[in-house]
């Protein structure tokens, strides 16, 4: 594949513009992924590509705010995200809508999976999510994983999301690399500093490839593909995964040796 193929299958641009939805679905385990940045208060829209009446009625919904304070209203319940906070949305409630609390706009990232039952709403402010330190300043992959949506926090029916964050010198993520062949993987990359870049690393361990990814851009995994990345300056990325189970460890390591 080439370099234009290569970000035409995987890559997902262009999620973030102001005043509308973009999504995109995935024939990755049904994953959807997308944004909005809303001005005013926006439902969210149904999709003639669920087969579904509403967006919701078979489907759940992680919300992460990666920009200024924002409001999410599930019916008469309102949940206030301030940047890092992470809202999950069960399956079954028809009437949710997006809007901005403060001058400074929220930027609300979006992943959805199928859902087999309704479970409650559950607001995960970023400093409840688990967090657990990885890597080392000799391998230049310090960083700081955080769970917001998995069995030990906000309860799912399948998606699991979280977010990494690299520390001073860490500009690997995910390194040695692995795949999931029992779930699919989005990462979407944010807080990269203008002029500054990512290469994601997928693909088989004897065929890798690399996709340039720039601040606010997501790129799939599905299930046969290694996924890691290096930057040019540290970064963040939320991650989210749906599939066969919820066992965060449930991974085939890809040991450095098998790449070509």
């Amino acid at each position: 594949m080439t370099a234009s193929e290569l970000r035409d299958a995987f890559l997902l641009a262009g999620l973030f513009i102001p005043g509308e939805f973009r999504l995109v679905l995935t024939d990755a385990d049904r994953l959807a992924a997308g944004g909005v940045i809303p001005h005013s208060a926006m439902p969210l829209p149904s999709l003639d590509a669920f087969g579904t009446s509403y967006f919701t009625e078979r489907r759940e919904l992680g919300v992460f705010n990666i920009g200024g304070p924002g409001i999410v209203r599930i019916g008469r319940d309102l949940y206030q995200l301030d940047r890092l906070d992470c809202l999950y949305i069960g399956a079954g409630n028809r009437n949710v809508s997006f809007e901005p609390d403060g001058e400074d706009p929220p930027v609300f990232y979006l992943v959805s999976c199928p859902a087999h039952h309704p479970r409650p709403a559950q607001l995960v402010l970023s400093t409840e999510s688990e967090s657990v330190l990885l890597g080392d300043t000799g391998h230049a992959n310090c960083r700081r994983l955080r769970r917001y949506i998995h069995p030990g926090g906000a309860a799912s029916c399948q998606l699991v999301m979280g977010l990494t964050e690299l520390g001073p010198g860490g500009v690997w993520n995910t390194m040695p690399p692995h795949t999931h062949s029992r779930r699919s993987e989005v990462y979407l990359y944010f807080d990269i500093p203008q002029k500054e870049i990512v290469f994601h690393l997928l693909g088989e361990p004897s065929e890798t490839r690399h996709v340039v990814v720039r601040d606010r851009e997501a790129v799939i995994s599905p299930p046969w593909s290694m996924h890691c990345g290096v930057g040019t300056a540290p970064y963040r990325f939320i991650w989210a995964m749906a599939g066969e189970n919820q066992q965060f460890d449930d991974m085939d390591p890809m040991p450095e040796d098998t790449f070509r």
